[in-house]
Parts: structure tokens; sequence; C-alpha cells
């Protein structure tokens, strides 16, 4: 997918793109698909931006479900929870296609992303092996789709108060408690979801 191989030299620190951060839709997004969502921003650039929702989960599947569907082996006969993960509905896009987002301790030259100094973004089934028998990351989700803009969109959606964003956090990102994230991540901005509105302005 072409955001996934987009120029990575943009960084959010140096020209307002979000690579790394969080986007927490506003309650004036105005996208049922998006409604209350926090979305974790893996390439955001001049070619367009791509992210995986962190609070959203799957329907009817659970991490042993999806290695059983892919065949691969658990050693033993059931899956230590140490090395499970939620699985989440990433986003609207490429339902079917599945993205660990995790912690820098498992890289791969050849599928893996780095979005920053601690997460990394891979999108193939080696990381599943490798987590299946205890040498995955030591923190990840999985998440079933993914979120992405055209060039200039997000920026777009941002200006007409669509989005906030802020900092992630390790609880933000990989955090089980997917019902409180949202919450979570306005507190982040010092704002009390009961006093927004359609019409508040942005940070």
């Amino acid at each position: 997918m072409s955001p996934m191989s987009a120029d990575l030299s943009y960084r959010p620190e140096d020209d307002g793109f979000l690579e790394g951060k969080m986007l927490i839709a506003m309650p004036s997004i105005g996208d049922d698909r998006f409604d209350r969502t926090v979305i974790y921003m893996c390439v955001h650039n001049p070619d367009g931006a791509m992210g995986i929702v962190v609070n959203k989960p799957a329907d009817n599947i659970t991490f042993p479900d999806l290695l059983d569907r892919l065949s691969i082996r658990v050693p033993g006969t059931r899956l230590p929870k140490e090395i499970s993960c939620p699985v989440l509905a990433g986003g609207p896009v490429e339902m079917g296609r599945g993205f660990v987002l995790h912690t820098q301790d498992y890289f791969s030259e050849e599928s893996t992303l780095p979005v920053d100094e601690n997460v990394g973004l891979t999108a193939s089934v080696d990381i599943l092996r490798a987590m299946a028998t205890g040498c995955g990351p030591s923190r990840a989700l999985l998440a079933l789709g993914y979120a992405g803009w055209a060039p200039g969109q997000l920026d777009a959606e941002i200006q007409a108060n669509g989005w906030l964003h802020c900092d992630p956090d390790p609880e933000l990102l990989f955090g089980l408690n997917l019902d409180a994230k949202y919450h979570s991540a306005l507190a982040k901005l010092g704002i009390n979801l009961s006093l927004l509105s359609g019409e508040a302005g942005h940070a």
C-alpha cells in the first residue's frame, strides 16, 4: 500500500506532521466510522497519511483464533497470556489485512516500519510466528485494517475541527482497557468529554 512506502524523512517535530502522535476524533468528525476513535499515526507527509485505530475491538476474533486461522502453531496446548495481544478494528481500509503495532524490541529489516524510536509497525506474518513462540515484542496490538487519508485530506479535517492530537504513552497505545482510551487521550489535553460539543474548537 502506498502510504506504507511513503517518504519517512518528514518528521512531526520538524514541520507539523503527526507521525508518532495520537489523533483523537472530535464529536464534530461527522463520520460514524471514527466516532470516539483514538488513532496512532504511522505515516503523515505530503503524500498522505496512515494510522491505526487503537481503541476499537475487532468483532468475533481473538489472537489465538487468528493464529489458528493462519495455521501458526503455538508450543504446548494454549497461548501463554504474556504473548497474547488484543485484536482491534484498525480502520476502514483493507480490513482483511493485519498490521501489528509494537514496541521496537522486535524489528525486521524486511517488514518493520519504524515510526519512532519506541514504536514500529509490521505487516508480515513473521511477527505473529515470533509472538507465538515467545520471541515477539514485549507489547503489541494486532489491527485488522487501517485509516488512510489522501494528500492534504487529514490536514483539512484537522482545520475543520475534526481531530485533536496528543502525545502517545504506553497505555494509550497498548493498554487493554480500550473503553478508557478516548477519555484518557482527551485528559492528556486537559479536556473533559462532557464539556465538548460538536462546535468546539481545537487545540
